[in-house]
């Protein structure tokens, strides 16, 4: 008589998928282990993130392409083309709104109820803060302003618990400054408080980095790095938005600075 997988039969085969990348058998086996209704592992988060990531990642990357396509045909005036494009990026709109509503269904129902350290409340709630911002990058009118409303407290609830429970240096900690940041700038169109935010993550991070651990150096410092090229690439667009009406200067437009923002990695801590 067979029995049931144990929650160490999951994560290694979750492991396994991962490794063949078969992300969408990797979200069903971690979805089985968070369903077991205790707090997951670093590991365990790693590998539950990841799953999502690129189940999530590769519908993002085909949204903004077909987009793209989309916006062409229309100014070339193709209309049974745009018809034919349009079609499609319903369909991929589709496969977003259902990959994001099953994590979020997921973090509501186990992870955040059974999160008891600092990390895992900060690890899930930037979680949740990020799939209601990926449903905000597609959706309109009221649906896009009540995924960014859901977004918003999310982060600002994360980032209470990060700045009070996690080091500057902390890599969750960073990582949930960056994501926040491309929040207020690309959703919320807020480009000058994106830089504040990036720009007071990366100086507090800065002023402690003499007391980073050996096991964050990397992860933190890979973050650090992209804080900066956010800081970079968006104070560039404030300056070319600034000089526009004075100078007429092509600058980069929304979209292109958009594909170009940097998120975080979901680099965990490995100790």
């Amino acid at each position: 008589m067979s029995t049931l997988p144990s929650r160490d039969d999951y994560v290694y085969m979750a492991k396994l998928s991962e490794q063949a990348e078969r992300y969408d058998e990797m979200v069903e086996n971690m979805k089985k282990v968070a369903a077991e209704e205790q707090e997951l592992s670093v590991e365990e988060r790693n590998l539950l993130s990841v799953a999502y990531k690129n189940v999530i990642g590769a519908r993002r990357a085909s949204w903004r392409i077909i987009s793209s396509i989309e916006q062409k045909e229309k100014s070339k005036g193709n209309m049974e083309h745009m018809a034919i494009v349009t079609k499609q990026r319903h369909a991929v709109e589709k496969e977003l709104s259902d990959i994001c509503k099953d994590i979020l269904n997921v973090l509501e129902e186990y992870l955040l109820k059974n999160a008891t350290s600092g990390e895992s409340k900060v690890f899930f709630l930037k979680m949740k803060g990020d799939y209601y911002r990926y449903i905000a990058e597609f959706e309109t009118t009221e649906k896009r302003k009540e995924a960014s409303d859901n977004s918003l407290d999310a982060y600002k609830a994360a980032t209470v618990t990060a700045n009070s429970e996690l080091a500057p240096t902390h890599p969750i900690r960073l990582g949930l400054a960056l994501n926040f940041s491309v929040f207020y700038y690309e959703i919320l169109n807020s480009p000058e408080k994106a830089c504040h935010l990036a720009k007071q993550a990366f100086d507090d991070a800065i002023a402690e980095l003499d007391s980073l651990s050996e096991d964050s150096y990397k992860d933190s410092t890979l973050i650090m790095q992209l804080l900066r090229d956010n800081l970079t690439l968006w104070t560039s667009d404030i300056q070319d938005a600034a000089d526009a009406p004075k100078h007429e200067e092509a600058h980069k437009d929304a979209d292109a600075a958009a594909a170009d923002d940097k998120e975080d990695a979901d680099v965990e801590p490995t100790a």
